[in-house]
């Protein structure tokens, strides 16, 4: 994918995959809506269920467990809700506690009372801590919302140990895996989730589309939109065909390729890193000792400034971030790295490169280039550092 320009942020956007874009082509054409009965409406039926059916085997469920949305941040809201329950008649989980590392979509505490939500604390390099986790759960049943992977960090979470934690202790657990799919393996069940939550743009799918995959027997009676009853009556309003077709098929993309393309990952990964360890010794990369994505990086160096300096690889022609796309604009430092207990001088200047199954040695070494330039102007307390 190398061009005049090194596209380095997939964990903001995937672009999309030259077969979903086909595909979403062709569904232009599908004139019903899929709620109607005649033949016309049964056609636009077909391509929604079959996107469903692709989704679901991505992240090994039912297709009956998938629920489409406008995105994660739509399925995060609709799994951080007291009105689950297990069963008809089973309890209603009124606690909520969610790591201090969260996406703001789950962080804010979803549709939870602001006293009913308390945030778990986590390791210096990132991993949720196990022992708060239990603690907390002693106060009764509760769901619980954890990141798979961070989307700042790349750091991935025990989910399976916490699972186990949830479960015994009566309580449910949601899994935000939008950084997951193609990258490392996310099947529900393996990952002990009862709600998780992915994203079609996050994979190669068109922007505006998502998921929340449940368990069977969990029972929302309070859904996030109500109306018509779509989506077996979870989420009202027609459906987006187009958007939903393209995410079916990159969905299963990016599970069919997800070995390769996370080995492919992880070497430019390894000679990205090494790299910026060259041109500059006293480069950080945070979260470096916890297992991570095979595609995200996330680094600075002593008095960087991460605003300037991300202007300055675009200026480069390199595209890459100061953390997520989500807190564009803001000035204060990553919460995350804030959580971690990372010193805010250093945070403020955390820079994230993120790569994708298109990604090639070109556009690493094309980064490698600027950021040596750059460090070069660092070092000479030229215009990167902080004020």
């Amino acid at each position: 994918m190398m061009s005049a320009r090194a596209y380095l942020d997939w964990n903001a956007t995937a672009p999309l995959r030259p077969r979903a874009r086909a595909v979403m082509t062709e569904a232009f054409d599908l004139a019903g809506n899929p709620s109607s009965v005649h033949a016309e409406g049964r056609a636009a039926r077909v391509a929604v269920e079959r996107a469903r059916a692709q989704v679901a085997a991505l992240v090994g469920a039912d297709p009956a467990q998938v629920t489409f949305t406008s995105g994660g941040t739509e399925a995060n809201m609709m799994a951080l809700s007291p009105a689950w329950s297990a069963g008809r008649g089973g309890a209603i989980f009124d606690r909520l506690l969610v790591s201090a590392i969260e996406h703001p979509s789950a962080g804010q505490g979803g549709r939870f009372p602001a006293d009913r939500v308390e945030n778990i604390p986590v390791t210096g390099q990132g991993i949720i801590d196990l022992e708060a986790l239990r603690s907390a759960l002693k106060a009764g049943p509760a769901l619980v919302s954890v990141m798979l992977a961070n989307n700042e960090t790349g750091v991935i979470q025990p989910t399976r140990e916490i699972a186990d934690l949830v479960h015994e202790a009566s309580g449910l657990l949601h899994v935000d895996a939008v950084q997951g799919p193609g990258r490392i393996p996310c099947d529900i069940k393996a990952l002990g989730a009862d709600l998780l939550t992915i994203s079609g743009h996050k994979l190669g799918g068109p922007k505006g589309t998502g998921a929340l995959v449940r368990h069977d027997r969990l029972h929302l009676s309070e859904p996030l939109i109500r109306g018509g009853g779509q989506e077996r009556g979870l989420r009202a309003g027609t459906e987006d065909v187009v958007a939903i077709a393209g995410f079916g098929v990159a969905a299963e993309a990016a599970g069919a390729a997800r070995e390769s393309d996370s080995a492919q990952m992880a070497r430019l990964q390894e000679r990205l890193e090494a790299g910026i360890r060259a041109a500059s010794p006293e480069a950080i990369i945070f979260g470096q000792g916890a297992q991570r994505l095979p595609n995200t990086t996330l680094f600075t160096h002593p008095g960087l400034k991460a605003e300037t300096a991300v202007i300055a690889f675009d200026l480069e022609g390199v595209a890459v971030s100061s953390g997520s796309a989500c807190s564009s604009g803001k000035v204060q430092p990553s919460h995350v790295l804030a959580a971690m207990g990372i010193e805010a001088g250093l945070a403020r200047g955390a820079i994230r490169i993120s790569t994708g199954y298109a990604t090639g040695e070109a556009e690493i070494d094309h980064c490698l280039k600027a950021w040596r330039k750059l460090s070069e102007s660092l070092l000479k307390g030229r215009t990167i550092i902080a004020a």
